[in-house]
């Protein structure tokens, strides 16, 4: 059940990526709208695991001084 999931997420993976390249050099209209959505959620994607990294990096919120 698993497999299959992860099987279907690459098949549309692999399908949006071939519809930028497609609408890149001109595809029909319907390929530039899945090639919209594709780079949209990969902005989100990245911007997440910006978040997330400067959520690690900034955990103490301090500059390292102990006050004195």
């Amino acid at each position: 059940m698993v497999l299959a999931l992860l099987l279907g997420v690459l098949a549309l993976a692999i399908g949006g990526c071939a519809c930028v390249v497609w609408a890149s050099r001109g595809g029909p209209p319907w390929a530039r709208a899945v090639a919209t959505v594709t780079l949209a959620a990969a902005d989100l994607v990245r911007g997440a695991q910006q978040r997330r990294r400067r959520g690690l990096r900034g955990g103490s919120g301090g500059d390292g001084g102990d006050g004195d």
